[in-house]
């Protein structure tokens, strides 16, 4: 069974930086696209950012120039690099397979001085 672990979370103060991980197991080509999202308290999740298996990138507006996506197929690992972090970056991070219909439990953020 493919299994998504997310790691690197916890609380920065605005402009720190967080990296965050998502250990991937089970049996994945190494092609699928890979997906970033987020979900803050009283809102919906949403698409932070996604990476190709040819690494083609896109990112929510919000999060331009501040977040990098990146993969290691040999690692079975997905990144996210974070930032000049804002307190509206503050929600629980998760990452999947784009198009995936089952979610873990994320790792959360928490941006505030």
């Amino acid at each position: 069974q493919v299994q998504f672990v997310e790691s690197g979370g916890g609380l920065v103060q605005p402009g720190g930086s967080l990296r965050l991980s998502c250990a991937v197991s089970g049996g994945i080509l190494n092609a699928y696209a890979m997906a970033w999202y987020r979900q803050a308290p009283g809102k919906q999740r949403e698409l932070v950012a996604g990476i190709t298996g040819l690494r083609s990138t896109n990112y929510a507006d919000s999060v331009k120039g501040r977040f990098t996506i990146s993969r290691d197929n040999a690692k079975n690992t997905v990144y996210l690099q974070m930032n000049n972090l804002k307190p509206e970056d503050t929600a629980v991070y998760y990452c999947n397979r784009q198009g995936r219909a089952t979610w873990g439990q994320g790792t959360q953020v928490t941006v505030s001085s």
